[in-house]
C-alpha cells in the first residue's frame, strides 16, 4: 500500500507530557509516526513530525478536528498538512527592493515552468509593488518606515493565503523562530556568497574585502540559524583584480536569480530530502537538475592526476619488487 506522508507541526511553549499527548492520539488512530524533529529557541517548542496516514482509522476531517481540541486543551497551534489538501503549491514570495529574483519567478510561473502559482508578494518596502500589479498578484506591505517587519501580520498573510512555500527573493529581514519553526523545510533563501563562507550582511564586500578569486551564491533553507541552513543549489562566477563591490554584485545578481529558481523547482518536484541539516537528491531517472557548477564548467575542469593514477610507463617503475 502507498504511504500517505502526513506532517504535523506543534508550536508553542515548552510543556511536560506534550509530545506523549500527540504521539499517543496518533497511536491510537493506528498512524505509524515515520520521522519527528523537536527543538526550543528562544523560549518557543517546534515538534515537526511525519506520519504515515494511509491506514488510519477515521477521516481526515476527524482528525484534524480531534487535533484542534488537543490544542486547545494544551495551550498550543497544531497544524495538519494532508498529502491531498492541494494539488497546486502556493507561493509567497517576500522582497525588500531588489526585484532580480522576483522577475526570474514571475517569467517562470508565466511560462509555466513553475509547478505552483505565486500567490502573494509580501515586502517590507513597497518598491516592488508595480511588479506583483503588472503580474496581477496581491502585493502587501508589511513594513515601517525603517523597514522593520510586522511579523504577526507576515503569519496573518501566510495562513490569509494557504502558503506552501515561502521564497525569500532578496528580502532583507531575519525571520524569527516564530516564522520558521511554523514553515520548517519550507523556506528558501537566496544568499550572495558561497555558504558557508561570508554569511551575514554585506556579503559580496565580504568577498571583495576577502580577495577570493572565486565568488558565487547558495541557495538553501532557512533555519533559525543565521545562513547555517541545509545547501540546495550554488553557482559560482570569477572575481577580477579590479572589480569593484558593484561590478561583483552585477556579476552575482544573475546567478542570485538561476539558482533560488532551480531550487524553487526542486523543492516543488519533491525532488529533495532533508537529513541531519544536509539535502540529497531522491532517486530518480527523471530529475535532472544543476545543484552546482554547470556542465561545461565541470569538463573544464582537470581530471589528472589522482593519487593512484599513474602513467601506464611509470606503473611498473612503482611497483614493489621481489627482492
Amino acid at each position: 500500500m502507498t504511504r500517505e506522508l502526513t506532517e504535523i507541526t506543534v508550536i508553542g511553549e515548552d510543556k511536560t507530557g506534550l509530545v506523549a499527548r500527540i504521539t499517543s492520539l496518533l497511536f491510537d488512530r493506528s498512524i505509524n509516526i515515520e520521522d519527528i524533529d523537536q527543538a526550543v529557541r528562544e523560549g518557543i517548542f517546534r515538534m515537526t513530525l511525519h506520519a504515515d496516514t494511509s491506514e488510519m482509522v477515521c477521516t481526515s476531517e476527524t482528525l484534524r478536528s480531534t487535533l484542534d481540541d488537543l490544542a486547545t486543551e494544551l495551550g498550543v497551534e497544531i497544524r495538519v498538512r494532508f498529502p491531498s489538501d492541494r494539488e497546486t503549491k502556493r507561493l509567497a514570495v517576500l522582497v525588500t527592493k531588489e526585484s532580480h529574483c522576483l522577475e526570474a519567478l514571475f517569467e517562470a510561473w508565466a511560462n509555466d515552468e513553475l509547478d505552483a502559482e505565486i500567490g502573494v508578494v509580501i515586502g517590507n518596502h513597497d518598491d516592488l509593488q508595480p511588479l506583483a500589479d503588472h503580474y496581477n498578484v496581491p502585493f502587501h506591505d508589511i513594513g515601517d518606515k525603517k523597514g522593520g517587519a510586522d511579523e504577526a501580520e507576515l503569519l496573518d498573510l501566510l495562513d490569509e493565503y494557504d502558503v506552501d512555500l515561502i521564497v525569500l527573493a532578496r528580502y532583507m529581514r531575519i525571520l524569527s523562530p516564530n516564522v520558521v519553526f511554523r514553515y520548517e523545510d519550507r523556506i528558501i533563501n537566496i544568499h550572495p556568497s558561497l555558504l558557508p563562507s561570508f554569511p551575514g550582511a554585506a556579503a559580496y564586500r565580504q568577498a571583495k574585502e576577502g580577495g577570493v578569486r572565486i565568488a558565487g551564491v547558495t541557495a538553501h533553507y532557512v533555519t533559525t540559524d543565521l545562513d547555517q541552513g541545509p545547501i540546495i543549489t550554488q553557482r559560482a562566477f570569477d572575481v577580477p583584480d579590479d572589480a569593484s563591490v558593484g561590478e561583483i554584485k552585477a556579476r552575482g545578481q544573475p546567478l542570485e536569480a538561476d539558482a533560488l529558481l532551480e531550487a524553487v523547482k526542486l523543492h516543488l518536484d519533491g525532488a529533495l530530502s532533508v537529513h541531519r541539516g544536509r539535502t540529497s537528491l531522491r532517486d530518480s531517472e527523471d530529475i535532472d537538475y544543476q545543484l552546482g557548477l554547470s556542465k561545461e564548467a565541470q569538463a573544464a575542469n582537470p581530471d589528472r592526476p589522482v593519487d593512484g593514477k599513474l602513467p601506464q610507463s611509470l606503473q611498473k617503475a612503482v611497483e614493489p619488487s621481489d627482492d
